[in-house]
Formats: structure tokens, sequence, C-alpha cells
């Protein structure tokens, strides 16, 4: 399994390639602090236009427990 990320104003368009190409994705504000040009943005905000994008692009994100159990990781 491999993830795709991108910095900055890239962030977005490596969501979409990389959904594309069959990978995973992570998004957050340790990479990018704009949702847009000169809109600072949260975390919240970067995960909702990420899943907005790949649920445009006919994917399906993974819930929280889902992710968790993809890497495993223990639950809170």
């Amino acid at each position: 399994f491999w993830s795709g990320f991108g910095i900055s104003r890239a962030q977005m368009p490596m969501v979409a390639q990389a959904m594309l190409l069959g990978g995973n994705v992570r998004v957050g504000l340790e990479d990018n602090l704009y949702l847009e040009k000169r809109v600072h943005t949260s975390n919240s905000e970067l995960v909702e236009k990420a899943i907005r994008i790949i649920r445009d692009l006919g994917g399906r994100p993974c819930s929280a427990k889902e992710a968790r159990k993809k890497l495993k990781i223990k639950g809170c």
C-alpha cells in the first residue's frame, strides 16, 4: 500500500492523482495552510475537501476505523 501527498498548492491535485492511481492520501496543516489562494484553513476543511475530491472521482474514503485497521493502529 502506498500514499501520496503534496505540499502547499500541490496538495489537492496530489489527492486526485493518488486516488486515480489506486493509492491512499493524507492531508493536513503540516503540508498546507491554505484551502485556496489567500484563504487560511483548518485540518477539518482540508479533510472535507479531500473527501469531496475522492467522491467526485468515484472513490470512497475510509472511515477512521477502516484507516486504523489498514494501518494496523490500535483504536484510541
